[in-house]
């Protein structure tokens, strides 16, 4: 419990920066969270923690520092990016402090508890078994998976800006950013496995994955939502999202915006 406790109070100072800009919270303080979280778990228990599972908490490290990288530079120097998402974000003044201090501390427990896999582990002895190895592999798989479709779709928007993106990774799913991420978090839940201990454990470990399996879907929805608006009357769009499935290979979901209730 105690691990638990310095994984929710790292989080809740790296994603502070949210008070400055609400969506931070969950966008820039996700992946500072994330990097120090793993930071603080190699800190906490150096040697003890095994070989697979202190790579498992630096991966952790280049998983939030990529991401943090990559969002602040979306937000604080991409104008198109911010021209596009100003009618679908409210500013600051819109929201009250009681919601922001809700907002941050529902988003630093759901790290805590996404992360809380590689805590478990180290606890445990930091141990290697087949599940850590399958999880760590996943994992990185994941990890490059999502790397390489945000540089893909960032290629594509250089040279065309106007048109949706179809190509590489995206010919697979149209958010193969968010399945990569569905995939670092599969593995990183799956590396716990041999080890969660008791129902607190399961709990925790089975919250963070569900958690954001579900914040992923719920940002699918909005994207749809926004390329409908903004590409909705062309018919190779038309085609596009009739036979690319949205955020699953291989499954045949082509549509999540009729699901209110992702509103993650």
């Amino acid at each position: 419990m105690q691990g638990f406790l310095v994984l929710l109070a790292v989080a809740l100072v790296a994603s502070a920066c949210g008070f400055k800009r609400y969506v931070w919270f969950i966008s820039i303080g996700y992946g500072a969270a994330v990097a120090a979280i793993g930071v603080a778990l190699l800190a906490m228990f150096g040697a003890r923690a095994g070989v697979a599972s202190a790579l498992q908490a630096l991966l952790l490290v280049v998983y939030g520092c990529r991401l943090t990288g990559y969002l602040a530079y979306r937000e604080l120097r991409s104008r198109s990016y911010n021209q596009k998402m100003k009618g679908e974000v409210k500013g600051n003044d819109s929201v009250t402090l009681g919601v922001r201090f809700a907002i941050w501390g529902s988003a630093a427990l759901l790290y805590a508890c996404q992360t809380s896999p590689v805590l478990f582990r180290m606890a445990a002895g930091g141990r290697t078994d087949a599940l850590l190895l399958a999880g760590l592999a996943v994992s990185v798989f994941g990890l490059a998976f999502e790397t390489a479709a945000d540089i893909q779709k960032n290629a594509a928007k250089r040279r065309n800006p106007r048109r949706f993106v179809d190509t590489g990774l995206f010919r697979i799913v149209r958010c193969p950013n968010y399945l990569g991420e569905m995939l670092f978090w599969t593995g990183t839940f799956v590396s716990g496995i041999g080890v969660y201990a008791g129902i607190a454990q399961w709990l925790a470990a089975l919250l963070g994955y569900v958690g954001i399996i579900y914040v992923m879907f719920g940002g699918a929805r909005r994207l749809e939502i926004r390329q409908n608006r903004s590409y909705g009357k062309d018919p190779a769009y038309q085609r596009y999202v009739r036979t690319t499935p949205i955020l699953l290979p291989f499954v045949p979901l082509y549509s999540v915006e009729k699901y209110a209730w992702l509103v993650a």
